[in-house]
């Protein structure tokens, strides 16, 4: 067996583990907290469990490459004296650092993939559901995941924190990997609770259900974990105990009407700019 084949198999594998730990954990969840009552069994579920796969495979697979080149470049330029004070840190500071950092990055990245026409067609796909569940997370093109992943596992990895995959001997990025990815399905799940105070340092469904409305509040709250970086940048919404009323893709901001030259959108005169913007 060759090693490629070997990876492949292994992480086939993890995906298939990952999958039954996320099944038991967030099905009865959102059957006894749902906001919305739906089918375990709902349409295109296993559409998105072909997803899932998807994008747990493929991703991984493309990263491996440039991530290690990323790392490999990174110890040559980072000082030596700066990556031993990074190590020496407590585990605990090195995680919580490297996932500010991380979050920075994915938060930049998320937002271009909104931003720039030619990327929305492939984040498009994200946001095409008009019901929201766990499994939702990772229903997503291969190019978002691997675009998005990047912007923040380069600055991980600058930061002298190391690569997942790259030989960096480090599980810090890994950690922080693994937590992004969980929290990620928590944050689409069907999960009607109110967290106030919570919610202010941490990403919440209904903060990211918000990210995911069809007619309202475009371009908004695209952190993963740390809603901080919508403070920052003027991307935050958080209406108090109010949910969006629908989900989806409004028919102005469809990749298709976006990236045509000619296109003549039906907005009131007194629209502002943002309108013409991706959800």
């Amino acid at each position: 067996m060759t090693p490629d084949l070997e990876h492949f198999l292994r992480t086939a594998l993890s995906l298939f583990v990952w999958l039954a730990l996320l099944i038991a954990i967030f099905v009865p969840l959102e059957r006894l907290a749902g906001r919305q009552r739906q089918s375990i069994l709902r349409p295109h579920i296993f559409a998105d469990l072909g997803y899932f796969f998807m994008t747990g495979l493929i991703p991984t697979l493309v990263l491996a490459m440039p991530m290690a080149v990323i790392g490999a470049t990174g110890r040559a330029l980072v000082p030596e004296s700066y990556t031993l004070w990074i190590i020496a840190l407590p585990i605990w500071i090195q995680i919580l650092v490297a996932l500010a950092i991380g979050e920075f990055g994915f938060y930049w990245g998320h937002r271009l993939m909104h931003e720039i026409p030619w990327l929305w067609r492939f984040h498009a796909t994200h946001h095409e559901p008009q019901r929201m569940d766990w499994l939702i997370n990772t229903r997503a093109h291969p190019v978002d995941i691997v675009f998005t992943r990047m912007f923040g596992l380069t600055l991980v990895n600058i930061a002298g924190f190391g690569s997942p995959g790259a030989g960096s001997g480090s599980l810090v990025p890994v950690i922080v990997l693994i937590i992004g990815t969980f929290w990620g399905f928590f944050i689409h799940a069907n999960l009607n609770i109110s967290l106030p105070w919570f919610e202010q340092l941490l990403s919440t469904p209904r903060f990211h259900h918000w990210h995911h409305s069809r007619d309202e509040q475009v371009n908004r709250n695209y952190a993963s974990v740390l809603p901080i970086y919508d403070r920052l940048f003027g991307t935050l919404h958080l209406p108090a105990k109010a949910w969006p009323p629908s989900y989806g893709i409004a028919p102005q901001n469809r990749p298709e009407v976006l990236l045509d030259p000619d296109r003549q959108l039906p907005l009131p005169a007194d629209a502002p700019p943002e309108a013409n913007r991706p959800v």
